[in-house]
């Protein structure tokens, strides 16, 4: 066999053993122990059911909607994330197939414009002065569809939600409370609030 022969045969084997071991063995173990207890439900995207069926996912920040509020944005029941870059709307729903950040500057008029008016926004479905809303609440994420928001933001939004709901303002208040997470490792980031689980936990307090 010729030289050129033996090195196109060692390639060929040597792509075969490669296209098993990454192609097959190796998705296979990655699979498997993301099946292992406690992985699996991070391994298949933290997708949360309710009642057998699929409501969101706990990494995924979708704004909720409330048909109830499109009249009145004070009668809306649910917990809202931040906005999103790419909505139509200034404090419309976040579009997880089109999410991305505006990449408008800070002094950007349009940016300056459109934070302007979620403030406005914001203050009159909260019943607020501008002055006490938290800047996430304005502020679009890099994604746009950050799941969290800032124990602050959460606050701004109890009396709301406790009306519309219900509730008296220490029930959600204690909802708050119990859905915040404190610091990575102590000391890393800031406390933030999941709204998926905070507007799940609203509901199952009123049953």
């Amino acid at each position: 066999m010729s030289t050129l022969a033996k090195q196109g045969a060692a390639g060929l084997r040597l792509l075969l053993v490669l296209t098993v071991l990454l192609g097959v063995v190796y998705p296979l173990v990655v699979w498997g122990i993301g099946q292992l207890p406690g992985l699996r439900d991070k391994a298949d995207g933290s997708v949360v059911t309710l009642d057998g069926r699929a409501v969101g996912a706990q990494l995924i920040g979708v704004d909720p909607v409330d048909p109830n509020a499109k009249a009145d944005p004070t009668n809306d029941r649910y917990f809202h994330t931040r906005p999103s870059a790419l909505s139509q709307d200034a404090l419309g729903p976040g579009d997880p197939s089109t999410s991305g950040a505006s990449n408008l500057s800070a002094d950007n008029p349009k940016l300056i414009d459109l934070i302007k008016k979620r403030q406005q926004e914001i203050a009159a479905r909260e019943g607020v002065p501008i002055g006490q809303i938290p800047a996430d609440a304005v502020q679009a994420s890099a994604s746009g569809l950050d799941p969290d928001i800032s124990p602050a933001y959460a606050e701004l939004q109890v009396r709301r939600v406790a009306r519309v709901n219900g509730l008296s303002e220490q029930q959600v208040e204690r909802i708050v409370e119990a859905t915040t997470s404190g610091r990575a490792a102590g000391a890393l980031g800031e406390p933030t609030v999941n709204v998926l689980a905070l507007n799940l936990a609203v509901l199952a307090a009123k049953h």
